[in-house]
């Protein structure tokens, strides 16, 4: 029998609570024990450890969030630090920990997996940026929200014939915005994976305008430029009003939608059963519509690719 313990890390992401729930139950059916490290590496640090049984998951499916908490932990990034998580693994005897998060999280667990611990990580994030795994957990259903939000945004654009900048979550990685703004029929995306083009947004507003258009949704993955001064831009050379409306963490919050909850039940049940049969460091991911087991570090390398296709199909469709 091993002890298994969990931990979530980072920003949190719906279907966290559903990977966790998943991770308890299966981990109960073959026979180990399951135990909570509550407020991510920090709590591994500080011994917030308690047992997770059937009843300390129930009812958390549908949940946002993650009941164990999460935070920053600058502590486990000195050695000092992972020395004091190691003694409290020990303490416990957990010899399996299997973390919920990005790629952040996943440093830290291999941090952990060179002390000799055996790891496995769980994609969890929003951002979809993480290139060995074609989905994350929480991404879908953070795309549900943008998408919500730009159909409440068009119908006050539509009613004031206004142009609209949304900025939303991603980083680095464009696939919020490119997702959302397909299913949300955005007139442009602005992402890093493409290059910006001013003249070809002030030119699609010009000719939507021109037809009798009443808005125009523009989706900014956030950290590309600044949404007040390009609605500025934009109003300056079209003479339509342009408001802004940065999202912020209501992209992280909310109860998993169905793709999130499965997949996150399928690859907390097959982590459980790769820590099983496999040692290391290793990591769940969600490939070719299956959920497969790769290897950490190797995972970590993957660069993320962004599609094109989508992103040509979008534009496309937006004229």
């Amino acid at each position: 029998m091993s002890r298994i313990g969990i931990l979530t890390s980072g920003g949190d992401s719906p279907g966290m609570n559903a990977a966790i729930r998943s991770i308890v139950r299966t981990a109960i059916y073959c026979g180990h024990e399951a135990l909570g490290i509550y407020s991510g590496y920090q709590g591994l640090v500080d011994d917030e450890i308690r047992v997770l049984g059937l009843s300390s998951v129930a009812d958390i499916i549908h949940r946002g969030g993650t009941i164990l908490g999460t935070s920053r932990c600058p502590a486990f990034e000195k050695e000092e630090g992972r020395k004091k998580a190691l003694k409290v693994l020990d303490y416990h005897g957990i010899d399996k920990v299997i973390v919920l998060g990005g790629d952040g999280s996943f440093k830290g667990a291999l941090a952990l997996a060179g002390e000799g611990v055996d790891v496995l990580g769980i994609p969890c994030t929003i951002d979809n940026d993480l290139g060995y795994t074609d989905y994350t957990i929480g991404f879908f259903t953070a795309v549900e929200t943008i998408t919500e939000a730009i159909g409440r945004i068009r119908d006050t654009s539509s009613s004031h014939e206004r142009g609209h900048i949304i900025e939303v979550m991603g980083r680095t990685c464009g696939d919020l915005a490119l997702y959302a703004g397909i299913s949300g029929g955005a007139e442009s995306i602005l992402v890093p994976e493409e290059e910006f083009s001013l003249d070809r947004i002030v030119q699609k507003i010009l000719r939507g305008k021109n037809r009798g258009k009443r808005h125009h949704i523009i989706l900014l993955t956030e950290g590309l430029k600044d949404p007040y001064k390009l609605a500025n831009e934009i109003q300056n050379q079209t003479d339509v009003e342009t408001k802004v409306t940065i999202l912020g963490y209501v992209q992280r919050g909310g109860s998993p939608n169905i793709s999130d909850r499965i997949m996150a039940t399928n690859l907390g049940a097959q982590g459980v059963l790769a820590l099983e049969k496999g040692r290391g460091a290793l990591a769940m991911g969600f490939k070719n519509n299956r959920a497969q087991v790769f290897n950490l570090e190797e995972a970590l390398e993957v660069k993320k690719t962004f599609s094109k296709t989508l992103y040509q199909e979008l534009e496309m469709v937006s004229i």
